[in-house]
C-alpha cells in the first residue's frame, strides 16, 4: 500500500475525454442502462481512468458496448465510499480475476482513494453503505494508493485529496453513522473527493457526489492547480431538496466563479438544476455522454 503526495503538474497541448458509464439517466435514443450511480471512464495524458463504479456490473455491460476495454485501465478512483460509487468493485475483481485464468491480457490498475472510503457505513436500518470488499482483500487485485493529499494522476489531472471545508452552508449536516476504532460516530463523509483536470482553459472537475460541497470542492481544486477559471463541472452534487439557504448560496458563488458550463447529474434534483440553470449553462447528463473537454 502506498500513500502519495502532490506531484507538480506540466502544462501542454492536450484534451480529457470522458464518457459517463452510469448515471440515473440514460441519452434519449441511446441503447444503454442507468441505475442510480455514478461511473465515468476518462483518458487523459496517455492514461485510462475509471472514476467510480456504480452500484452493480453495469458500468461493464455500458463500457463493452461502447467499445471501452476495462482491462486496459491503469487507474481506478474512487470519489466516496458509498455503495452506488463502489459496489462495482466486486464485477471488476471478477472481470480481472477471469482475464487471469483465460490468459487474456490485461493491466494492474492502481485504486486511488482517501484511506477513509472503506468504513463500515450505514444508514437508518440499512446493513451496509459502504465498500463489500476491503483493502486487505483489494490490494492484491490493485495497487492501492490511499491519500488524504492530492495525488496527480497525470501531468493534468489530479484526485484532490480530503477537501477543506471552508464555508458554513455545505456539509453542515451527517449522513448516518460511520464505524471508526470500533465504535460508530455521525459521518460527515470525509472521505467525499474529485477529481480536477486543468486544461489550457481552465479546470474542470469531475465529482461523484459533492458530499463535501460543490463549493468546498471548487476552492481545493483553484488552491492545487492554481487556476481559477472553471470550464466546466460533471457530477452529482448532492443537491437533493437542499435547504433554501444551500441552494441560494449555491448559485451565488457559481455567479460569482461564473463556469462556462455545468452538467449536474446523479444526486442532483430537478429543481436544483432548474434553479442553477438562471446562473449558469446547463447541460444534459446520462449514460452514453461523450465530452471532449479541451
Amino acid at each position: 500500500m502506498k500513500v502519495r503526495g502532490i506531484r507538480k503538474q506540466k502544462v501542454g497541448g492536450y484534451y480529457m475525454r470522458l464518457k459517463v458509464l452510469v448515471d440515473n439517466n440514460t441519452l434519449i435514443d441511446r441503447y444503454f442502462r442507468g441505475e442510480p450511480g455514478v461511473s465515468y471512464y476518462l483518458e487523459e495524458g496517455g492514461k485510462k481512468i475509471l472514476f467510480d463504479l456504480g452500484y452493480s456490473d453495469l458500468f461493464i455491460d455500458n463500457a463493452r458496448k461502447m467499445g471501452i476495454d476495462l482491462l486496459d485501465l491503469d487507474y481506478v478512483v474512487l470519489s466516496h465510499g458509498h455503495l452506488d460509487h463502489t459496489w462495482g468493485l466486486g464485477p471488476l475483481v471478477r472481470l480481472i480475476t477471469e482475464a487471469k485464468v483465460e490468459g487474456v491480457h490485461h493491466k494492474t490498475p492502481a485504486l486511488v482513494a482517501h484511506p477513509a472510503v472503506f468504513l463500515s457505513r450505514r444508514i437508518g436500518t440499512l446493513g451496509e453503505m459502504g465498500p463489500l470488499l476491503r483493502p486487505g482483500e483489494l490490494c492484491r487485485h490493485f495497487d492501492l494508493t490511499l491519500s488524504e493529499e492530492p495525488v496527480w494522476l497525470t501531468d493534468r489531472l489530479v484526485f484532490l485529496g480530503e477537501i477543506l471545508r471552508e464555508n458554513d452552508f455545505e456539509a453542515e449536516s451527517p449522513l448516518g453513522k460511520v464505524t471508526i476504532g470500533g465504535g460508530e460516530e455521525d459521518d460527515f463523509l470525509m472521505d467525499d473527493s474529485a477529481l480536477a483536470y486543468r486544461s489550457d482553459e481552465g479546470i474542470v472537475i469531475v465529482t461523484g457526489c459533492s458530499h463535501s460541497g460543490i463549493c468546498n470542492i471548487l476552492e481545493q481544486a483553484m488552491r492545487i492547480t492554481g487556476e481559477r477559471r472553471v470550464v466546466d463541472l460533471i457530477g452529482g452534487l448532492h443537491l437533493m431538496k437542499p435547504s433554501e439557504r444551500r441552494l441560494e448560496e449555491t448559485k451565488r458563488y457559481l455567479e460569482r466563479v461564473r463556469p462556462r458550463r455545468i452538467h449536474p447529474c446523479h444526486c442532483t434534483d430537478l429543481p436544483s438544476r432548474l434553479a442553477l440553470a438562471g446562473v449558469a449553462d446547463l447541460r444534459e447528463v446520462g449514460v452514453g455522454l461523450d465530452l471532449r473537454l479541451d
